[in-house]
């Protein structure tokens, strides 16, 4: 049976993902908490609104790191508190920036951006890179992600926000280019006006100094779009690479989880993602009575589906457990599988 602590050797990310309800936290939380325990420096991030990770491990986790055991830390990512965050920054930049006859407009815009399509996501994406970011040099970083929709989204966000942020460094360089052009043609129309105004010591100096505020508003501008670029440049390098980032797929032995699991390997593929293997969770047995024989026969004919749509990928399974799965030493029972 294929080892999933195998596939965390030498990489840096892990996104752990699938249909809801299949049992994505509890996975990602064993599969940590295995390698904690073999001496890996791991960091469990719960991208899902809907969080699992506290409950799992009966324990407060919120979104700032906290210790889950020895060499494990986990978080839970607030998608309503990074946007809001997300939003202060961008409008304490803005402010400082731009005109004081902006400042309403401003305002307005970044309070419509709140709720608007995109927002949560472009939000949570920046705190994902983030915390690649600020990792431990040797600390695996786990991804527990939001149901598949939600998480495809995620993973195509890198390379168009890139896309994004490249136009607009395309266009503040057009602008600062015009800007500087028309100031030139302004500067030569009004030179007699200038050298009149020096001699006085009158008008020049104010002028002078509104051109340099713009052409350092412009510089800073052009710093901050800079490092937005890298960020996502380099969230999409690390996501793309085989050899450090990989997606495990979570489903159920059943129909639908097994068509979306497909469609989740064809969406993250083309993305650039290496899909590593996939984690069929809860396998009823064949030798505990004749209902669960049956299921068990049910959910063979799925695996075969799975199998012949995604041939090449290992495939892990899950027994259903008996108990409740809650706390590390259920967590480290459930390890032994993976």
């Amino acid at each position: 049976m294929p080892d999933l602590t195998t596939l965390a050797h030498g990489r840096e990310v892990l996104f752990v993902g699938g249909k809801g309800g299949v049992g994505k936290t509890a996975v990602a939380s064993a599969l940590g908490l295995a390698l904690a325990r073999g001496g890996r420096r791991v960091l469990v991030v719960s991208t899902d609104p809907a969080h699992n990770l506290g409950h799992l491990w009966d324990r407060r986790v919120g979104d700032d790191t906290v210790e889950l055991a020895p060499l494990l830390r986990g978080l839970e990512i607030d998608p309503a508190r990074t946007t809001e965050q997300h939003l202060a920054a961008v409008r304490s930049t803005m402010q400082r920036l731009m005109p004081e006859h902006l400042q309403g407009e401003i305002r307005h815009h970044l309070d419509l951006a709140r709720d608007a399509p995109g927002t949560h996501e472009a939000a949570v994406l920046e705190r994902i890179a983030e915390v690649i970011e600020q990792r431990h040099p040797d600390e695996l970083v786990i991804f527990d992600t939001a149901p598949s929709g939600h998480t495809s989204r995620l993973v195509a966000l890198p390379e168009l926000m890139q896309a994004w942020t490249e136009g607009l460094l395309r266009r503040q360089e057009r602008s600062a280019r015009f800007g500087a052009a028309l100031r030139g043609v302004q500067g030569n129309r009004d030179a007699g006006e200038r050298a009149a105004a020096d001699v006085l010591g009158t008008g020049e100096r104010s002028r002078a100094g509104s051109t340099d505020r713009r052409g350092r508003r412009d510089a800073e501008i052009r710093q901050i779009l800079d490092r937005r670029q890298a960020r996502f440049a380099e969230l999409r390098t690390v996501l793309q690479d085989p050899a450090r980032s990989a997606f495990v797929i979570v489903l159920a032995a059943e129909r639908l989880p097994v068509l979306e699991s497909v469609e989740l390997h064809e969406q993250l593929t083309r993305a650039g993602m290496s899909v590593g293997a996939l984690v069929v969770n809860k396998r009823s047995p064949a030798d505990a009575g004749a209902l669960l024989a049956e299921r068990h026969a049910v959910e063979q004919r799925y695996l075969g589906q799975v199998r012949e749509a995604l041939p090449d990928l290992p495939l892990v399974e899950v027994p259903l457990l008996a108990g409740e799965l809650v706390g590390e030493q259920a967590l480290h029972h459930l390890a032994s599988y993976l």
